[in-house]
């Protein structure tokens, strides 16, 4: 009954689907030509061979699976490998990394008639799923085609825990439809089993994996030999409130140092004209990465408002505040800016990665801050190599284990 209740809905929303797809891509939120993807219109050949499909969210479970993936691409075994994701964000990360067999489509809407088509079209020989995308309908027709489904990387927290459980059957034949699980914490396990998930094993979380994919053009060149010039601090992943409580921290760190410039990096670049307005209502000089600006003389805060050049920034911080966190939102993974060797700054509220701040908190290299005095004063303009170099171990010993379980899997079935 659940699952009729669900694919009505959708039903619903399908027919109000033209509107909504218009407003995201005025809200640039959207592909203007590929969103039809997301309908099952699909753009790309599949061609022949084995096909290996890898699910995530947007651009966090996407990034943290490419070291996985640039593996398998060079695998004879393997015909195609397929990436599916739902934000315009991740699409455009992966335009930039070349692959030799590797294609990206969006994911389909979860209703049946699409679920059915897809898995017709692509015909996959292993699903594999990243952290907490659980979908019915998909998950269903999966099934039902007796094709592998892994959730990789796997993560279910107490708030999504308690929503799936307000539907006890429903729930238990959906989790229940996972072959293996791989977790990335002590706590999923424990949800997982209670949400009827047989084989769960713990791996570690991806996350800590490093990917050296960080590619600079001339111009790139001259921008980042200025910021050497400069002492930075870098706010990033931040959400609406957090790019001023950035700008303050700005205010405050430059009454010490004049030769300094912030780095925003905010969470959704549709926002950014809003920023723009707000922070040079403080009479600060901005500028963003976009505008092509390559001299920073004068300017306090400079905007990247680009896909995919975060870890180019990431590079040289010393110190990054990581939002999400000072409004109620649960946080925004650490460990990219933590394993460049940044302290880790973040608010309050970060209950989404607690496992991953305990082991940073370890390493003593996160603190919270909750008010730009705190935050200025927290900030270090110097790496711990050290620190870092543990965390690389880590994430090494991660990817080995990741990639002996998926070999078992991917060779079996192919």
């Amino acid at each position: 009954m659940i699952f009729f209740i669900y694919q009505f809905l959708l039903s619903i929303i399908l027919i109000f689907s033209p509107i909504i797809i218009i407003i995201r891509i005025l809200k640039n939120k959207e592909d203007k030509l590929r969103f039809k993807e997301k309908f099952c219109l699909i753009s790309k050949e599949r061609g022949n061979g084995k096909l290996v499909w890898f699910h995530g969210s947007s651009v966090g479970e996407i990034l943290s699976v490419i070291p996985i993936i640039k593996k398998y691409d060079n695998d004879k075994s393997i015909g195609k490998i397929l990436i599916t994701s739902s934000t315009l964000s991740s699409s455009r990360i992966l335009e930039k990394i070349k692959f030799k067999k590797t294609i990206h489509q969006f994911y389909p809407i979860d209703h049946a008639i699409f679920s059915r088509k897809f898995l017709d079209y692509w015909k996959p020989n292993i699903a594999i799923f990243l952290e907490s995308e659980i979908w019915p309908s998909m998950f269903k027709s999966i099934k039902n085609r007796n094709i592998l489904l892994i959730l990789l990387n796997a993560r279910i927290t107490k708030k999504s825990f308690d929503r799936w459980s307000k539907f006890k059957e429903f729930s238990y034949s959906i989790f229940g439809l996972i072959d293996k699980a791989y977790s990335q914490n002590s706590e999923t396990n424990h949800y997982l089993k209670r949400l009827n998930v047989k084989n769960i094993q713990s791996i570690g979380n991806m996350k800590f994996i490093e990917d050296d994919n960080i590619k600079s053009d001339k111009s790139d060149k001259k921008l980042f030999s200025q910021f050497k010039k400069y002492k930075t601090f870098i706010a990033a992943s931040t959400h609406e409130t957090e790019e001023l409580f950035a700008a303050k921290t700005h205010i405050l760190l430059k009454k010490k140092n004049k030769n300094i410039i912030t780095i925003i990096i905010p969470r959704h670049i549709n926002r950014v004209k809003q920023i723009i307005a707000e922070i040079n209502e403080l009479g600060l000089n901005v500028v963003s990465r976009s505008s092509k600006k390559l001299k920073l003389k004068g300017i306090d805060i400079f905007i990247v408002d680009t896909f995919g050049e975060t870890k180019k920034f990431y590079k040289f911080a010393t110190t990054v505040f990581l939002g999400k966190s000072i409004i109620k939102g649960g946080g925004q993974n650490p460990l990219e800016p933590a394993r460049f060797g940044a302290k880790i700054l973040h608010g309050p509220d970060v209950n989404n990665f607690k496992d991953v701040y305990k082991y940073l908190k370890k390493l003593k290299i996160s603190s919270v801050v909750n008010s730009p005095q705190k935050c200025a004063d927290s900030i270090i303009f110097k790496k711990n190599m050290k620190k870092v170099q543990k965390m690389k171990y880590l994430g090494s010993t991660i990817l080995k284990k990741t990639l002996n379980e998926l070999d078992k899997s991917i060779h079996n079935e192919i």
